[in-house]
């Protein structure tokens, strides 16, 4: 494979140097140090871009279900001393349901818990270790096209310990490029792959909370109040969740979707401190002010970009809006996508032609769409429906009591059926996610 050369800039030419690589893959969160790994793993050579410098955080629920967990195991991680959870306890209209994880020769019977800011870090090192050349504090200004406009990489400007440009400037070349830089995808945007409007957008907020209480079930909230214009209260379609770490804190956040007419007009900070107090007679929660204020991110779902490959570029986790509709859930779907896109990537690579090599990474889309496409239909129709209040009201009230049905829409929920399996649950979620368009 490609040797890995840093070509310098002609004496007095100004020119940025070029790195060369076989890979080059841009942003180093789950799904894109997983790819670096896995493509270092097959003897590629991988240069990984990351814009900050390890610890760093990132917003999100910090929830590993037995799915993320099985990827986890896959790519090889060490997960010893992390927070595992035995299931999910569920609260609303004043019911109280607690599940068990599911285990099936598919799952294992366990999720955990990690901050990003340890899970990302801990997925980087594991890249580098594979042989992956990780370069922190490098920020991706734009992708490089040759004539025919096939990206083949990217320029990138190094930055300080405070962040601020330093003036170097870096080019990158490679025959493939993924993009693994988030729900604003720098990259995609520059090469004409915005974002999708008849796909589901959500929002979360969290932050960090000490409390005396330990456990070792997620918990979920099913009544999130808002109010509209009028002032009237409006049950907002989302959920929200404490997360427990095993560090005596415990994650605290809400996500909701944007299929209701409240969701432009709602300051979710507020939603949540709101909550907060509601739970905190329980809970006994102490905001850890180290660990920042109460933050938001967007949650693109359903594969919000398209296509996942074209012209070099190929599109990784919250790029390509590989979030889960039905839950929000999105580092198990990228961490799938880069075991699933690096195995294309590296069959390419092995091709003697770029006819050849095009044809197996052009598969990609059909790939990803044929594993998780019907699925997220699934979950699109889902969100749409509860974004109507007295359907979100209806659920909760008369679905949580109804306890034989909730272990399987907790399978449909966390995406965790067993293919192979003949029981009905599991044949039920598999035909249909089969037999919903993928599109």
């Amino acid at each position: 494979m490609t040797s890995s050369s840093v070509a310098p800039s002609p004496s007095g030419s100004g020119a940025a140097p070029v790195e060369r690589a076989d890979v080059i893959v841009v942003g180093a969160g789950p799904g894109g140090s997983a790819t670096a790994a896995y493509l270092a793993d097959h003897g590629l050579d991988v240069v990984l871009l990351e814009k900050s410098s390890f610890p760093r955080d990132k917003i999100c629920g910090d929830g590993l279900t037995p799915r993320a967990t099985k990827e986890l195991i896959s790519l090889g991680v060490d997960t010893t001393g992390w927070q595992r959870t035995k299931g999910l306890r569920i609260k609303g209209g004043g019911h109280t349901l607690q599940l068990d994880w599911p285990e099936s020769d598919a799952f294992p019977g366990y999720g955990m818990v990690r901050t990003r800011a340890q899970l990302d870090e801990t997925l980087a090192r594991h890249a580098e270790a594979k042989g992956a050349r990780l370069h922190e504090r490098t920020s991706v200004s734009a992708p490089v096209r040759d004539s025919s406009g096939r990206v083949t990489g990217v320029t990138a400007k190094r930055l300080d310990e405070a962040g601020r440009a330093t003036g170097e400037t870096v080019t990158y070349r490679a025959p493939v490029v993924v993009a693994s830089d988030g729900v604003s995808s720098r990259l995609a945007t520059a090469v004409g792959r915005p974002k999708r409007e008849d796909r589901v957008m959500g929002v979360a907020v969290r932050a960090y909370y000490r409390t005396p209480r330990r456990d070792d079930y997620m918990e979920s909230h099913l009544e999130l109040w808002s109010r509209d214009e009028s002032g009237k209260r409006i049950l907002m379609p989302g959920y929200g969740w404490l997360f427990p770490l095993e560090d005596g804190r415990t994650n605290v956040g809400l996500g909701t979707l944007d299929t209701t007419s409240a969701f432009q007009k709602t300051d979710y900070k507020d939603v949540m401190r709101r909550w907060v107090e509601d739970i905190n007679p329980e809970w006994q929660l102490e905001h850890d002010e180290t660990a920042g204020p109460i933050r938001g991110a967007a949650l693109p779902m359903g594969f919000n970009r398209a296509p996942l490959y074209a012209d070099g570029l190929l599109l990784v986790g919250d790029s390509g809006g590989m979030v889960n509709p039905f839950n929000g859930e999105g580092i198990d779907y990228a961490l799938e996508a880069a075991r699933l896109g690096a195995e294309l990537v590296a069959q390419a690579m092995a091709r003697p032609s770029d006819a050849a090599r095009e044809r197996v990474l052009a598969a990609y889309p059909k790939v990803m769409k044929d594993e998780l496409g019907g699925y997220f239909t699934l979950g699109r129709w889902f969100a749409h429906a509860i974004g109507n209040p007295e359907v979100m009201r209806l659920a909760t009230k008369y679905g949580l009591p109804r306890t034989k049905l909730m272990p399987l829409l907790l399978k449909i929920m966390a995406n965790l059926a067993d293919p192979s399996s003949k029981g009905a649950s599991d044949r039920l979620i598999t035909t249909l996610s089969r037999l919903a368009p993928s599109a």
